[in-house]
Formats: structure tokens, sequence, C-alpha cells
């Protein structure tokens, strides 16, 4: 994903600078380049050959240091930077990098790049909030740096509140946002549905089925990745929402059809892959239904279909996707769905099929379009998320020709 990406590490002078080590190594785990930059304050926080050891480069400190190849190094690393990303960043360089101040080697090589740049502030929270560390970050974002925000809570020198460095894996999501895919979906608006609905009996049982919700969140989360505008309703999971998706949490197919209709209108792309429940319950209990000898029946009615709508209320140009899981007569099944609901595609796969289905972390699909069936190999959901909208984009694409 992020294999061969060059990407600087600036480590300035906070009790968070030990964390970068754990950024340092995770990148370098998933085949990036990783400069290491610290500033001499942050020498006093963690050593240099810390890094050294965790990326196989020289961590550099010194502007002047002779022991290096013969080439202005803040520059010749500057061009060959894909990413900046300064973690933890102090007040003090914030407001050098505002000012163009550059003074030490890190700042110099800021100062130098033309690549993104990504900056996550971790100080006291009065300094924090200190209006002109405020306007300092202003700046930054007006030149085009992307400011991270700091989390809330108990901080090392004893106060609680804002300034606190991030959790590294949410820094490592801004790094994987701008730089795991091109942006080839970038204005594009895109709805994604995952997940199940719960339909309830009574105040303590409800209908659900075995879908966790993976398929869609891969989904959501790689047309992020592109540069979509995204929106994922969802229903009831486990899992952790997507970085930079608008999440729209559900419970009942009704919820989501609501959810899914009212924004119909304003998407590109339409993918609905949550496992919607076809029934429930006719009456729901106020209170629990007590057991009782002999057999009992549930009355049941049909829920709304969202994609038969969606189907009959797109607007010119609009891309729905369905999916359809089936136990038997797969492709036959899947193109009556793909005329009868009125879609572009249907991502068709079998449930009994190892490595296919609900709560794996693969998935094997057949595209179905009007004119072409397109079987994948066993992919992550991951992988299968990006081969959907790479034959999505190609199919608009090829109507926009």
């Amino acid at each position: 994903m992020l294999q061969g990406k060059t990407i600087l590490l600036g480590v300035t002078g906070g009790i968070a600078a030990y964390k970068a080590a754990y950024l340092a190594s995770a990148l370098h785990k998933q085949g990036c380049i990783v400069h290491v930059l610290m500033t001499q304050n942050a020498t006093n926080f963690i050593n240099p050959i810390t890094f050294e050891s965790l990326t196989g480069n020289k961590c550099l400190v010194d502007t002047f240091d002779r022991n290096f190849e013969f080439q202005v190094e803040h520059v010749s690393l500057a061009k060959a930077a894909d990413l900046c990303l300064i973690a933890p960043a102090t007040a003090n360089v914030i407001a050098k990098m505002a000012h163009g101040l550059a003074d030490d080697m890190l700042t110099t090589t800021v100062l130098a790049c033309q690549c993104k740049k990504l900056v996550s502030p971790a100080m006291n929270t009065r300094m924090y909030e200190n209006p002109i560390t405020q306007d300092n970050l202003d700046i930054l974002r007006k030149y085009g740096f992307t400011i991270i925000e700091p989390s809330s809570g108990y901080l090392a020198c004893g106060d609680t509140g804002a300034g606190k460095f991030p959790d590294p894996e949410v820094i490592l999501e801004y790094v994987y946002q701008e730089l795991a895919c091109e942006k080839d979906m970038a204005g594009l608006h895109v709805l994604v549905t995952a997940g199940p609905t719960q339909e309830s009996i009574d105040p303590v049982r409800y209908i659900t089925n075995h879908s966790t919700g993976k398929m869609g969140y891969a989904l959501a989360q790689n047309a992020a990745r592109r540069g979509a505008t995204v929106t994922l309703v969802t229903g009831p999971t486990s899992l952790k929402p997507p970085a930079f998706v608008d999440v729209v949490p559900v419970t009942t197919a009704q919820e989501m059809f609501e959810a899914v209709t009212s924004r119909s209108d304003a998407q590109d792309i339409i993918v609905k892959a949550a496992a919607v429940a076809d029934y429930r319950p006719s009456c729901v209990y106020e209170d629990k239904m007590k057991k009782h000898d002999g057999d009992s029946s549930l009355p049941l009615e049909r829920t709304a279909d969202i994609l038969q709508y969606l189907g009959e209320h797109r607007h010119p140009g609009q891309f729905l996707c369905g999916f359809s899981m089936e136990t038997q007569n797969m492709l036959e099944n899947s193109r009556k769905k793909l005329a009868k609901k009125h879609v572009d595609m249907m991502v068709a796969n079998n449930l009994k099929v190892a490595g296919a289905g609900f709560g794996t972390d693969t998935n094997i699909v057949t595209l179905i379009t009007a004119n072409s069936e397109a079987e994948l190999p066993q992919l992550s959901k991951e992988e299968t998320a990006a081969r959907i909208f790479d034959q999505i984009l190609e199919m608009q694409s090829q109507a926009h020709a």
C-alpha cells in the first residue's frame, strides 16, 4: 500500500517524541523509505540511534553535519519526499514553520519541501489553546498543511485537556489517506451501505443475519482513500468506523431506507453492500413475549426494497451497484436482480463457497453487468473493494466517452 514511498518524519522536542518511534517502525514495515529529522531538543527525549535502528537510515539533526553524501542534504531529501510528517510538533516549531524560519535541519527541509505536509501538534493545553498558536496553525492550513487535531486527556504536565498526542494509529490513517491510493475518485460523491439490520420482535429479541459489515466498510475506506466524498450508512457492527468517512448508524431496514433515500440524490455512485432484512415482525411487542407450551408463529411483513427504489428513482448518470448473496443458481438469480432492480452492476457471491460470504476476511465475487461477467479470484475484502471500484470507474469512463 505504501511500498517505496519516501516519508520525512520530523520529530520535535516534546514528551511525546518517544511515540514517534512507533510511527517510524510502522511506516518502515509498510515498505516506506523513512528519513527521520530531529530537532536538537528532541534528542533529549529519545536517542537518534533508536530511529536509525528502526528505519535503516541516518537520523539527521545537524544541518552542517559533514558525514553525508556530497549533496545539499535538506534539498535532496525535500525533492525525494512523497510526504512530510511532523509528529509531534511543538508550539515552537509550528511557529517557525508558519513564518518560514529555517534555523535547523528539520525546519530547513520542511521549507524546501513541495510535497504534502502533515502536522500533529502536541503540547500543554494552554499553549495549544493560546490564540498565537491557533493563529499559527491557521497560517499553516492556509499554506496547504494538514493539521491532525490533538486528542484530549491527561497530559504529562498534569493538566487535562486538548493537546495530547493522538493515538499513532490515527496519524497513520492520515498517511494512508494521502499516499495509499491515487485520487482517481476525487470530486465524486459515494454512498455505501454495510452490515446487517435488526428488526425487533420485543424489547429483548430481534431478527437479524450474520453480516459483519466488513465488505461494506472496505468499500467505504477504499473510496475515501481514492479521494471520494463518502457516506457510509451502516447497520450495527463491531467494526471501527473508517477514517475520513461520514458514518450514519442505523438499526432497522426502514431506518436504512430513510437514511439512503434522503441522501441518494446527491450521490454519483451508490453501492448497496448491506444485508438488509427482507421481512420484519408485523407487530413489535411492548413487553417480553413469554414462552408457552406448544408451537408459536410470528407474523412477518415485507420491508421496503431499497435497491429497487433507487433503481426506479435514480438521476441521470448515477451509478448503482448491488450485492447478491446466493446459495444456489448464483449467476442466474443475480442476473434477474440486475434487470429487475434497474442497476448497473451486481456483485454476486455464493455463501457456500469457502473464502466468501459473511464474517470472512476474504471474498470471491463475480461482477455482473448487462454485457459481461467477470469472476474475481479469492482476494482480501480490501482488494475486492478496489477491484469493484476499478470496474465502476471503467464503466463510467466508457459511458462518458
